[in-house]
């Protein structure tokens, strides 16, 4: 096998005259279109075999930007497969801008959605290299939106994986499904991002030794591993540090290195504009998780430590950091440096960005 695919994720598309006002944002969505185009240009010239982009394809799932990504996609010489985010079908019904969740497959007949009925597919991207694509996104009673998978989803998940032990299977996702930060599922502010019943798909995946996903949501550069399973997620185009990666598989193993927009016609200092915007919108996100579980600090405390650590989520966001706050208690140092790219054991362990994972063992 000789495949070479490209990831990019949370494209968050949004055209000037639906760019959310808010200026407190923590999205540059301002920077969306210019950021796919940069990207596209660079993997027009990759040679690869096909691109997946595993959710958050527009800000808001408005039909404008849906319809704006369809038509850039449909010129591009490589096969496409996407999956929606929870911001490309925020509502089961839509509205007048917004699309509904049954819509989605329509946009993207020629991006994995030939089946215009089911949210979920399956399609073989090269010999002996077969694609599964998952929605995470569900609707309860009330219509709030869940990052789940359904009966139903788990049961055509099993009968698909029955009928692939042949082939070598790439599942794409939304949520994650393995913990990127620690207690992730647990933590107020990392539980959103992962999906409720992970564990029972992750059982699933070990019974038919599927040992590739691919999520974003979270926004960050990581790589995790539960037993023999990796889950690589891919940071936004619209937040530091504007990643996306070109992956390889060849030689029995799986080779992934990563690029970043560093520049864009209308912001030449791309990058350290967004690590300093991330940093400089960081205050509030720091006091919840000093306040919350399991630091529990009061709002005073926090106020004092919340400054010193004003670079840590877009440290966490470019992965392959190690983290240590000596001007900390050290309590509250050691719980931050378990965030850092260190294995079980605390050693080092820089994976996040560029790495080689053998296919067997």
């Amino acid at each position: 096998m000789n495949v070479r695919f490209a990831i990019a994720s949370d494209l968050h598309i949004a055209l000037p005259e639906t760019i959310d006002s808010n200026a407190n944002r923590f999205h540059l969505t301002q920077f969306s279109i210019n950021a796919l185009e940069v990207v596209l240009q660079h993997l027009n010239t990759e040679n690869i075999d096909f691109l997946l982009l595993p959710g958050d394809l527009t800000q808001d799932g408005e039909k404008v930007n849906h319809r704006w990504l369809k038509a850039k996609l449909a010129t591009l010489p490589y096969p496409v497969y996407v999956i929606p985010g929870n911001h490309d079908i925020p509502s089961l019904t839509g509205n007048e801008t917004t699309i509904a969740v049954a819509d989605f497959p329509h946009y993207y007949q020629q991006f994995g959605y030939q089946n215009t009925e089911n949210l979920d597919y399956t399609c073989e991207v090269s010999d002996g290299l077969q694609l599964v694509a998952l929605n995470s996104n569900q609707f309860n009673a009330g219509g709030k939106q869940l990052g789940c998978l359904s009966e139903n989803q788990f049961t055509w998940l099993e009968e698909i994986l029955s009928n692939l032990t042949d082939k070598l299977v790439l599942l794409m996702i939304h949520h994650n499904v393995i913990e990127h930060l620690p207690q992730q599922s647990n933590h107020i502010l990392g539980q959103r991002y992962m999906l409720d019943n992970a564990s029972r798909l992750l059982s699933i995946l070990e019974k038919y030794q599927v040992k590739f996903i691919f999520t974003g949501h979270l926004h960050i550069q990581d790589i995790a591993t539960y037993k023999n399973i990796y889950e690589i997620t891919t940071g936004s185009l619209i937040t530091y540090p504007h990643p996306y990666r070109i992956l390889e598989l060849k030689d029995n193993q799986l080779i992934i290195e990563s690029h970043r927009i560093t520049e864009l016609p209308q912001k030449k200092n791309l990058g350290d504009f967004s690590a300093k915007w991330t940093s400089d919108h960081s205050f509030t996100f720091m006091m919840t998780i000093l306040t919350s579980p399991p630091l529990n600090l009061s709002v005073t405390q926090a106020q004092e430590y919340a400054p010193l650590l004003k670079h840590f989520w877009a440290d966490i966001a470019h992965g392959d950091k190690l983290f240590n706050f000596p001007e900390l208690p050290s309590e509250i140092n050691q719980y931050f440096q378990k965030f850092g790219a260190v294995d079980e054991n605390g050693k080092p362990q820089f994976i996040d960005n560029n790495t080689k994972i053998n296919l067997y063992h």
